[in-house]
């Protein structure tokens, strides 16, 4: 049964902070954790998890707001669960982040926070809905608004999210299944069939290859291909409920084809990036970027970046197999982004985001595109091409101006080729040589890119570099990654991370902001809170017209807020 987390707003006069000495009172108040328990904690819609749970009587949620305050702090400060758990039984700061005014409380076990995740995940798997997306979407629509941060100019960048998975080689990655498959048969099918398992389950799977030259290869590929085969004709009914047998069928059919009942082993060109890269992560996807071979999922940010804000927040996170495009991922968050700051109008990116779809949706929306990266070499003449109409375009060289007309499928601009051999460029123009003239063949998507790539040039110097700050966004969740890879595997729980550690980015802005502005920041407290307090000269938050309170100083801990 669902019920809120109310305890929290409740003071207890005997509690854990009221035995803090003054001095350390104080230090608590001003700490990175009552901070946190103000801005994140209290503003957590609890509702948004309601559906997990039962509608009938029966025993009460564990405080949804602590549990997924427990997953961002466990991001901000990159713990493991032991160090989360240690923390919460130990750490005085870290219960105060979570609403906890005593030694001996725990809001929740292990055990409730691990069912809570896997409740996420069946809800995701289910509904397709992923609510700590909407966890991270409330909190940053309430702190855009309430600190009136602009939203108009936008910047975003991607970085390649390795899974915790190791990397297998094809034979291995065979080997392995095959392996798993022998550890998931009944005592009575492994004393049977151990004569078609022998050769490979003495050893481990990086033990069998390393003990293989280069020549053997192909001949052990087809051997495997085999069993593989065997493996499906005889034990498909048996064991084809268990996970490891589900994905032994998708390695099958991705490695081998079956011709006329003989198994022939797929040419490793006709194996895709989407192919299983580990039978631990089958949401793993594999991609080679500037030399370096990954094998996990790509996340996307885009954040503000106006040059007038004193601060710029996360306000988009998406996470993607790693094989897809930037432009795809773009051209699928545009509307969602558009809907949650719609003031948006420019929006900076690298030579990775642009495509003809997507400058399609940019005109959509309004929004101006800012590419900092031009994609191919960079023409030896410079075209211009200006739209005049739907049918017209005018195409300028250095020496000659001319409309162009319409061909079958494109536009096409003839230049006088007497002018043109005058030209001393006329051997590197892109132009086709005719016998009359010569011709400049361009599309409308072409016009576009050209269009997009001189926005750059036309922008205040202050607005022309504004995407190269991005890459410290990016590196704000690249150093929890230890070796560019992700704690965890799945696509599901790699989102949890993105999105946590977006909420924690956020919360960590807006903290060194309040610490460098603390007079500024009052204002914040009382807007978000919707409460009327008053500010002590010993920087102590008291509350006006509350009699229990008259004469006790109350600090932002004790649920004021």
């Amino acid at each position: 049964m669902f019920r809120k987390n109310t305890k929290h707003s409740q003071m207890n006069l005997l509690g854990l902070f009221s035995s803090l000495s003054e001095s350390k009172q104080k230090k608590a108040i001003s700490s990175e954790e009552c901070h946190f328990y103000n801005l994140i904690f209290c503003n957590i819609k609890e509702e948004i998890f309601a559906s997990l749970y039962s509608d009938e009587k029966s025993r009460p949620n564990a405080p949804v707001n602590a549990l997924v305050s427990a997953l961002i702090l466990m991001n901000r400060y990159n713990w493991t669960y032991a160090e989360l758990f240690k923390n919460m039984e130990f750490n005085i700061l870290t219960k105060f982040a979570l609403g906890v005014d005593s030694m001996d409380e725990m809001p929740f076990c292990p055990a409730t926070l691990f069912n809570f995740q896997n409740k996420l995940n069946d809800h995701f798997v289910n509904t397709g809905e992923n609510l700590l997306e909407q966890v991270f979407d409330n909190l940053t629509e309430q702190q855009l608004k309430t600190l009136k941060i602009k939203t108009n100019i936008q910047r975003t960048d991607s970085f390649q999210a390795a899974s915790n998975i190791r990397s297998y080689s094809r034979l291995q990655l065979l080997v392995e299944l095959v392996i798993r498959i022998f550890q998931i048969l009944s005592d009575e099918d492994k004393n049977k069939f151990q004569e078609q398992f022998q050769d490979y389950v003495k050893k481990t799977s990086g033990q069998f290859i390393y003990s293989l030259t280069v020549a053997d290869i192909p001949h052990e590929l087809e051997k495997i291909g085999k069993l593989y085969q065997w493996i499906y004709q005889n034990l498909s009914e048996s064991y084809k409920e268990y996970d490891i047998f589900k994905t032994f069928l998708r390695v099958f059919s991705e490695h081998f084809t079956v011709v006329e009942e003989k198994v022939e082993v797929k040419d490793s060109s006709q194996l895709t990036s989407g192919c299983v890269q580990s039978p631990d992560d089958l949401d793993a996807t594999y991609r080679e970027k500037n030399g370096k071979k990954k094998r996990g999922q790509v996340i996307n940010v885009v954040e503000t970046a106006n040059p007038e804000n004193e601060l710029n927040l996360i306000t988009d996170v998406a996470l993607k197999p790693n094989n897809t495009d930037e432009s795809k991922i773009l051209n699928e968050r545009l509307d969602r982004l558009k809907e949650k700051t719609p003031d948006l109008n420019e929006l900076h990116f690298d030579g990775a985001y642009p495509s003809s779809e997507n400058d399609v949706k940019f005109a959509e929306h309004e929004i101006t595109p800012v590419q900092t990266g031009v994609r191919g070499p960079k023409p030896a003449v410079e075209l211009t091409v200006e739209q005049i109409s739907d049918e017209c375009y005018l195409v300028s060289c250095p020496n000659q101006q001319v409309h162009s007309s319409r061909s079958r499928k494109r536009y096409k601009a003839c230049f006088d080729i007497t002018v043109c051999n005058q030209c001393p460029h006329n051997k590197e123009c892109s132009t086709v040589k005719m016998k009359t003239h010569r011709v400049f063949y361009f599309t409308h998507e072409y016009f576009q890119k050209r269009k997009r790539i001189k926005v750059i040039k036309n922008l205040p110097p202050n607005r022309q570099k504004l995407r190269s700050n991005v890459e410290a966004t990016v590196k704000e969740f690249t150093h929890r990654m230890p070796r560019g890879k992700l704690k965890v595997r799945g696509a599901l729980k790699a989102a949890f991370f993105a999105y946590m550690t977006a909420v924690a980015i956020n919360f960590g802005r807006i903290y060194r902001y309040q610490k460098a502005n603390p007079k500024g920041f009052f204002c914040f407290f009382v807007r978000i809170c919707q409460r009327t307090f008053c500010f002590d000269e010993n920087s102590i938050f008291t509350v006006k017209n509350e009699s229990y309170f008259k004469f006790l100083r109350l600090p932002i801990l004790a649920g004021a807020f």
